[in-house]
């Protein structure tokens, strides 16, 4: 979830002083990818800790005065008085813990003793409670990690495996030592590489990406030689900062005398509105009655609209029409999707791209939701693939599927790549759409709320290109087609369509035309947000796939099957506001689903249900309960979606009740 890096060099490595800051800023800016939320640095000497740290992005505090300060010294020293260069990176992308306050971001600090993390140890406040003797001081999880280490490892000599043993999620670290003069790094995931050669220089980061093209640059292409290497889940490394050869867990308890450690606080001039992450605990319904009931659910009139007699779409369905029989054309168009018996010959297709030596062979777009959990658990265990975990972090990505990712990550061994957007910018575009939309409601429009996640398929791309890797391997659910998104837009249904997100180059065109008349007719929509829109069309709908498989044309998609093996296997956490497993990681569904159901009496649920009717799954009769359950206003969803973007609850929602209903 964040990135992490390390730059440790002896005093007589060979690497001339002008290289140690573009080293150095190769890796942090590399790491800043992962995490654009807060970051921090340790400069660590053998008698001083000087810890720089702030709610900026690492690339902004690497130009502040106090890291030139600390870096000037390090380097004169390094260059005048035979000192050694240590320095430690953290580049956050926030879920735990504020990042306005400065105990919340990394490097996390108890006494002389400090660690970097990425990840979230998800029974961090578990983990607390079974130990009421400790003193917690910060609601970052990372901080039990580092008081295990300090009790558990060193004063109590357990060994590194027993304290690692009962963290659940994701944890690759970097810890330092004051009193032995030490490193500890660990994974479980598998999502640390380093370069290495001892009595010389020793690097670390969270992704090989980053060392690839630092050992290409000139300045380190000479000097760097040895092969990058990678840090298998489960494995430990212990590192003595004398001689940066790797030694024994062997600990001695006596803490460095007159050790000094100083925290130096970067703050952010230009943004001081802390990133909210969690709807169930900033925001209850039964505290805001008032905001609650501005809430419809108009239950009694939506039982009124016409529906197909099969399936449980509405007459306000765009281009719908029935039959003598009552049954609609989108059942008549109808071609079951649901594959089975296939799964072999998705072993054999993948046969060829397996790698021969326990190198990653695959990548997994993965979400944190139901279906890409499956999908990344079947290519592990059942495909026998060596897969990494992508998930681009685009700003609506909830803490809880956040979480959800670490468990499944976590306990798979799995590793996490994670892209994550100019959070703060990519906001400032949904927040400006949707007062743009709100100016002028039109339902054709609500897909552009969610541009900015198109971008997946970009950064997918690019991390193949990156590792080297072409297999990839979605959990796309064609049931969850939803038609009517562009049908409000005008364009009519394509029953034939490869993918779920395919569009003809004429129905493209159409698509392009209706959007552009609503950007003339409100100039609102002619903002900030206009390229990443165009890019978000063009990346979906434009750019081309190659070695690309979606799980489910091989595997029947089975939602019992999937929530079992979610809940039990991976303990996978649910919502508060809804009982349902669908559409719980990104905050965008809860919001758009209200205003679809509440204008015109049906949502994305309505359409994923009467696929299931069709393929047989559930009854008519089912999907007429589950419908009306899970189209429930998400209050706490809704809520914090709007505040998370600067949007008046209030104010947005009595515009939205005003629109002039699709039905009676």
């Amino acid at each position: 979830m964040c990135g992490i890096f390390g730059l440790i060099l002896k005093s007589d490595s060979g690497i001339l002083t002008a290289s140690i800051s573009p080293l150095l800023r190769h890796l942090a800016l590399s790491s800043e990818s992962r995490g654009k939320d807060s970051s921090g640095l340790a400069f660590i000497h053998l008698d001083s800790l000087d810890l720089i740290k702030g709610d900026i992005r690492i690339g902004e505090l690497i130009k502040s005065e106090k890291f030139n300060q600390l870096f000037s010294q390090a380097k004169n020293q390094y260059r005048d008085s035979a000192k050694d260069i240590c320095i430690l990176g953290h580049a956050r992308l926030v879920t735990n813990g504020s990042q306005l306050q400065a105990e919340n971001n990394q490097p996390v600090q108890l006494e002389n003793d400090i660690l970097v993390h990425n990840g979230i140890v998800v029974n961090a406040d578990q983990l607390w409670k079974e130990k009421p003797e400790w003193t917690r001081h910060y609601k970052i999880d990372s901080e039990v990690i580092l008081k295990k280490l300090q009790e558990e490892l060193i004063k109590e000599k357990k060994t590194p495996q027993e304290v690692f043993g009962n963290l659940e999620g994701t944890c690759s670290i970097i810890a330092y030592f004051a009193s032995q003069n030490k490193l500890l790094l660990s994974t479980n995931n598998g999502s640390l590489y380093y370069l290495h050669q001892p009595n010389r220089f020793f690097i670390v980061a969270s992704e090989s990406f980053y060392l690839n093209t630092l050992i290409q640059k000139s300045f380190a292409k000479s000097l760097i030689t040895t092969p990058i290497k990678k840090l298998n889940p489960g494995e430990k490394i212990y590192l003595d900062l004398r001689t940066l050869d790797f030694v024994p867990f062997e600990f001695k308890e006596d803490p460095k005398q007159n050790f000094r450690t100083v925290v130096h606080q970067i703050q952010n001039s230009k943004n001081t509105r802390e990133v909210v992450l969690e709807p169930e605990i900033h925001f209850n319904r039964n505290k805001e009655k008032k905001l609650f009931d501005l809430l419809e659910f108009n239950i009694d009139r939506i039982r009124t609209i016409k529906r197909c007699s099969k399936c449980i779409l509405p007459e306000t369905f765009p281009f719908i029409y029935f039959d003598e029989k009552g049954e609609c054309n989108y059942c008549h168009g109808y071609t079951p999707k649901n594959k089975s018996g296939k799964l072999d010959q998705l072993k054999t297709i993948v046969s060829s791209y397996k790698s021969s030596n326990s190198k990653q062979d695959c990548i997994v777009p993965f979400s944190g939701g139901r279906d890409s959990t499956f999908a990344l658990h079947i290519v592990k265990e059942e495909l026998g693939l060596n897969p990494i975990a992508f998930t681009y972090e685009w700003g609506m990505v909830t803490d809880l599927a956040r979480r959800n990712i670490s468990r499944v990550c976590g306990k798979l061994g799995v590793e996490n790549i994670v892209v994550a957007a100019d959070i703060h910018w990519k906001r400032q575009n949904i927040k400006k759409n949707i007062e743009a939309w709100l100016r002028k409601p039109a339902l054709g429009m609500i897909p552009l709320f969610m541009a900015g996640d198109k971008y997946f398929f970009y950064y997918t791309d690019r991390l193949k290109k990156q590792t080297g890797i072409n297999l990839n391997i979605w959990g796309v659910n064609h049931l969850e087609n939803t038609d009517f998104k562009v049908g409000f837009a005008g364009v009519a249904p394509e029953f034939e369509k490869e993918h779920i997100y395919s569009l003809s180059r004429f129905n493209q065109l159409k698509l392009m035309g209706y959007v552009g008349k609503e950007f003339l007719s409100n100039s609102k929509y002619l903002n900030q947000s206009l390229m990443d829109t165009i890019g978000s069309f063009a990346v979906r709908y434009l750019a081309p796939k190659k070695d690309y498989y979606q799980l489910f044309d091989y595997y029947p998609w089975n939602e019992n099957e999937i929530n079992n093996l979610i809940q039990n296997e991976y303990d996978w956490e649910k919502a508060t506001d809804t009982d349902s497993t669908w559409r719980i990681g990104d905050g965008t569904a809860g919001f758009y689903n209200y205003v679809y159901f509440t204008v015109a009496g049906f949502s994305e649920v309505d359409t994923f249900r009467s696929n299931q009717v069709r393929e047989g799954m559930i009854s008519r009769e089912e999907a007429v309960k589950k419908s009306m359950e899970e189209n429930k206003p998400r209050y706490e969803t809704i809520r914090w979606y709007l505040e998370i973007l600067g949007i008046d609850f209030q104010l947005a929602l009595k515009k939205i009740n005003a629109i002039p209903k699709l039905y009676g």
